[in-house]
């Protein structure tokens, strides 16, 4: 008989490294080297009037940086939330008037780092590893 514990466990990680993993090879990595490139002359959408340079720094954190964190369960839950946050905006403002096509994805990510944010990182991950080594 398989443990249901064990089974929750790892759908936790498989949920939390496919879904990091994806955001930071697929998105993360691209906006961290625009940033890193352009600089204070950043050319990015700033649907929030922060300006461009703010919101690529911000999403380029995001989508690099905490879905970096994501991945390897480094402080998971705090790392969900600017995730979230640029993928609600994603979905919800800058795709705001598109076809539900258009803004899917974003509720997709958003949805799923929720999920994330709710499980945590699990018993396969740096911070179960950390709080282990602690005691």
């Amino acid at each position: 008989m398989i443990d249901r514990s064990m089974l929750s466990q790892l759908g936790s990680v498989v949920l939390r490294v496919s879904a990091g993993g994806m955001m930071l090879f697929d998105h993360g990595l691209g906006k961290l080297a625009r940033l890193m490139d352009s600089g204070l002359d950043a050319k990015f959408a700033d649907p929030l009037g922060f300006g461009p340079f703010i919101t690529l720094a911000f999403a380029a954190f995001a989508e690099g940086i905490c879905a970096g964190a994501v991945l390897v369960g480094y402080k998971t839950r705090w790392a969900t939330v600017p995730l979230v946050i640029t993928m609600a905006v994603a979905a919800l403002v800058v795709h705001g008037d598109d076809p539900f096509k258009r803004k899917e994805m974003a509720l997709l990510y958003c949805t799923v780092f929720l999920a994330v944010m709710a499980l945590g990182a699990g018993r396969y991950s740096l911070d179960a590893y950390l709080s282990s080594r602690r005691k």
